[in-house]
C-alpha cells in the first residue's frame, strides 16, 4: 500500500495519528466533564461543545494565512502543537488546582481551537507538497486516503483511553463508574445541601427529593462509601472530574509524541516545507532567478471558483455525515432494539471483535496464493490466537447482551482503518487499467453513495410502522456505506484541494477545506432541529434528496472543476 510514496508521508501519518488520538480523546468525555464538574444540563454543554467544534474547523483559515505569508507549513505546524499542548494543560488544570468558573475552560478551548487551526490544515498542505514532485504525483489520491487512515486509528482507541483512564482515577478513591451519579449530586448539592440531615422530615413532603437522596445512598452502599451523602455529593464529583482531567492530560501527552515525531524526522519533509514566497524571498537574497510558480490572476480566479464550487458541496456531505453524532445516535436509543443475540453483541465488545478482526486478517495471508512462507505463518498464528481470545471473550457475554447507543460510534473509525486499503487497492487497480475517474467524480459518487446510506434509513423508518424497533444491522449497514462515502470524497477532496489550490494560497485553501466542514457542522445541528417536527421517514428523505441534489450538482459543474485539475498538471 505504501510503494511509491515518499516517506514524509509515514512523518505526517503518525504525527497527525497523534493529535488526533488526544482530541479524539478530549472529545469523548469533554460533555460529561462539564455535567460533572459544573452541573451543566445538556443544553449548556452543547453550546460549549458546539462553539469548539466550529473553532476547531474554522480557525485552519487563519493558521493558512499565517503559514502561507510568514512561517511557512513546518514552523506553522510546530508551534500549532506546542499551543495545543498548553491548551490540553489548561483543559486539565481545575481538576487538579480547584479553579472555579469557567473562565478558564473557554480560554482553553480557544487556545486548543487555535493550535488546531495553525496545526491541521497546513499538515494536510505540506502532505500534497510532498505530491507535487513527478515521481509521487500518480499517487496523490492513494496519499490522501492513508493520511486519512491515521486520523481513524486515533478516533477508535481514543475513547478507550478516556474511559480507562476515568475508571483508573475512580478506583484509586474506591468508586466505580456511574452515570446518574454526578448529575443527582450537583442537583442536590445545589438545591438540598443539607438534605441528608433531614431526610426523615422532609420525606412525606419532598417525594422526588427524597428519591434522589434514595439514589445516592444506593450508589454509596454498592461502592462501600463510609462518609455521610454530603461528604459523596462534594467527593464524588470531584473525583469523577479529576479523573477527566487526567484524560485531558493524556491529549496534551499525545501533542508532544506528535511534536517529537514531526520535528526527528523532519528530513523526510523538509525538501516539501516551502512556501511560494519563501521561493521569491529566497531567490531575492541570493540574487537569482526565483523558482516559485507564477500564476496570472485569471487562472488564480478560476481554481479558486473551482475550490469554492466543491467547498459548497462538502458543507452539505458533513450536514448529512454527522448526523451520525446527532440523530443516528437517538435513532439508535429509541429505534433500535437494545436487547441481542450474543453472536450481533461480537461487533459491539470490542474485547471479541478486534480478536475476530485479526483472525480474518490472518486468514487472507495464510490462503492468499501469493503469500510467502513467513507470511503464511504468521497469518496463521493471528488467525489461531485471534480466534482463541475472541473465543473467550465471547464466552464471557450475558445470555442477551444489551448495547447502548453511544456504541454504534466505533464502526465508522473501524471500517476506515480496514476499508482503506481495499478503496486504495481498488483505486490503483483502476489507475492501471487507465479506469480511474479523476478527483471531481471520485467527489460526485461520494455524495451519491451518502444519498445510499441514508435510503437505507429511510426504508428501515417504512418498515418500524409494522414493529416496535430494527435490528443493529440498519445501523451498522448504514455506517458501513458512509465510511465507503467518506473514503471517496474527504480524503479525495482534500487532494483535489492540495492539487488545484493556486500555489501561494495552498495553507489557506486547506483551510477553507476545513472552513466548509465548520458550515457543515452548524448545518448537522440545524437539520437535526427537524428531527422532533417532522416525521422519521420524511427527514431521512430530506437527507437523501438533499445529498443526491449535491451529487447532480458536482456533476453538472463537472466540466469547470475538471479543467481545474487538469490545468494544474
Amino acid at each position: 500500500m505504501l510503494k511509491g510514496h515518499p516517506k514524509g508521508l509515514l512523518v505526517a501519518f503518525f504525527a497527525n495519528m497523534g493529535e488526533r488520538f488526544g482530541y479524539y480523546t478530549m472529545l469523548a468525555i469533554f460533555v460529561l466533564y462539564l455535567q460533572a464538574n459544573f452541573g451543566f444540563s445538556t443544553s449548556q454543554a452543547g453550546d460549549y461543545y458546539g462553539g469548539f467544534l466550529f473553532g476547531i474547523y474554522f480557525l485552519p483559515i487563519l493558521g493558512g494565512i499565517i503559514a502561507d505569508r510568514w512561517l511557512g507549513y513546518g514552523k506553522t505546524i510546530i508551534l500549532g502543537t506546542i499551543i495545543m499542548f498548553a491548551g490540553y494543560m489548561m483543559l486539565a488544570s481545575p481538576g487538579f488546582f480547584d479553579f472555579t468558573g469557567t473562565a478558564i475552560i473557554i480560554a482553553s478551548l480557544f487556545v486548543i481551537s487555535l493550535g488546531t487551526g495553525l496545526f491541521k490544515g497546513n499538515l494536510q498542505a505540506l502532505v500534497g507538497k510532498l505530491y507535487d514532485d513527478p515521481q509521487f504525483a500518480p499517487n496523490r489520491d492513494n496519499a490522501f486516503n492513508i493520511f486519512y487512515m491515521g486520523i481513524n486509528i486515533g478516533a477508535f482507541f481514543a475513547p478507550t483511553a478516556a474511559t480507562g483512564v476515568v475508571n483508573w482515577v475512580l478506583g484509586g478513591k474506591g468508586f466505580s463508574y456511574e452515570s446518574s451519579a454526578p448529575h443527582l449530586a450537583n442537583l442536590q448539592k445545589s438545591a438540598h445541601p443539607f438534605l441528608d440531615k433531614m431526610t426523615t422530615t422532609l420525606s412525606s413532603n419532598f417525594d422526588g427529593v427524597v428519591t434522589y437522596t434514595g439514589k445516592l445512598q444506593g450508589f454509596m452502599s454498592e461502592m462501600g462509601f463510609d462518609g455521610s451523602l454530603t461528604d459523596f455529593i462534594t467527593t464524588y464529583p470531584k473525583t469523577l472530574s479529576t479523573g477527566y482531567s487526567s484524560g485531558f492530560a493524556i491529549a496534551a501527552m499525545s501533542m508532544i509524541v506528535s511534536l517529537i515525531i514531526f520535528t526527528v524526522f523532519r528530513k523526510h519533509y523538509k525538501h516539501a516545507d516551502v512556501t511560494e514566497k519563501q521561493k521569491e524571498a529566497a531567490a531575492a537574497a541570493a540574487g537569482t532567478k526565483s523558482e516559485a510558480v507564477k500564476m496570472t490572476k485569471e487562472e488564480e480566479k478560476k481554481r479558486l471558483v473551482a475550490l469554492g464550487l466543491v467547498f459548497i458541496t462538502v458543507a452539505f456531505f458533513w450536514m448529512a455525515f454527522h448526523q451520525n453524532g446527532f440523530t443516528l445516535t437517538i435513532f439508535a436509543r429509541d429505534y433500535t432494539v437494545s436487547e441481542v443475540s450474543k453472536l450481533t453483541y461480537i461487533f459491539f465488545d470490542l474485547r471479541a471483535f478486534l480478536p475476530l478482526l485479526a483472525a480474518v486478517g490472518g486468514l487472507i495471508f495464510l490462503l492468499r496464493p501469493k503469500s510467502s512462507s513467513k507470511a503464511r505463518t504468521i497469518g496463521g498464528i493471528f488467525a489461531i490466537v485471534g480466534a482463541a481470545l475472541g473465543y473467550w471473550a465471547y464466552s464471557t457475554f450475558d445470555a442477551n447482551p444489551t448495547i447502548e447507543p453511544q456504541l454504534f460510534q466505533h464502526f465508522n473509525p473501524i471500517f476506515i482503518v480496514f476499508l482503506t486499503p481495499v478503496i486504495v487497492g481498488f483505486f490503483t487497480w483502476l489507475r492501471k487499467n487507465g479506469k480511474e475517474p479523476s478527483s471531481p467524480r471520485k467527489i460526485g459518487m461520494g455524495m451519491f453513495l451518502t444519498a445510499l446510506g441514508f435510503a437505507v434509513m429511510l426504508y428501515g423508518a417504512f418498515k418500524l410502522q409494522s414493529m416496535t424497533g430494527l435490528n443493529p444491522y440498519w445501523l451498522i449497514g448504514t455506517y458501513f456505506t458512509l465510511t465507503i462515502a467518506e473514503l471517496f470524497l474527504s480524503p479525495i477532496g482534500i487532494s483535489f484541494v492540495s492539487k488545484v489550490a493556486p500555489p501561494r494560497f495552498v495553507g489557506l485553501a486547506q483551510g477553507g477545506w476545513l472552513g466548509a466542514t465548520a458550515i457543515g457542522n452548524l448545518l448537522a445541528g440545524l437539520v437535526g432541529k427537524l428531527w422532533d417536527i417532522v416525521e422519521l421517514w420524511q427527514f431521512f428523505a430530506l437527507l437523501v434528496a438533499l445529498t443526491v441534489l449535491s451529487g447532480i450538482f458536482i456533476f453538472s459543474i463537472m466540466r469547470i472543476l475538471e479543467n481545474a485539475t487538469k490545468s494544474s498538471n
